[in-house]
């Protein structure tokens, strides 16, 4: 027993290499392409304008740019997963995050004005 050693790590142990530090730093394909990254969808404040005769959509420029919506396009509000409207993206210059919509089909669902939802581009 005296002349037992306490264990000591192998060099095979000493020289291990966490893989998960290594995985962290390897940029995605996009990066190395130099994509640019649009979100699928976000969620925002949805206000009612009784002053629209028609399914328009306004959304501000800076949400529309992040969602990679244009004018013309056909944008999906989606409201507790359930309750889908489909409506005409019109991009406004606006400062403010809340995405304005034409009421009568949401207020049919009930869904009420200031409600979050969310809004992707329709597929």
């Amino acid at each position: 027993m005296e002349n037992e050693k306490p264990e000591t790590p192998s060099q095979e142990e000493k020289q291990k290499i966490d893989v998960s530090k290594l995985i962290a730093i390897i940029p995605s394909a996009s990066e190395l392409k130099g994509e640019k990254k649009h979100l699928g969808e976000k969620r925002i404040r949805i206000k009612y304008d009784r002053t629209l005769n028609k399914p328009i959509a306004k959304l501000p420029s800076h949400i529309a740019s992040e969602l990679g919506i244009k004018t013309g396009d056909t944008v999906e509000v989606v409201v507790a997963g359930k309750k889908k409207v489909l409506f005409t993206a019109e991009v406004v210059e606006s400062k403010d995050n809340a995405v304005v919509v034409y009421p009568v089909e949401l207020e049919k669902q009930g869904v009420a004005d200031n409600s979050i939802a969310t809004i992707r581009k329709a597929r």
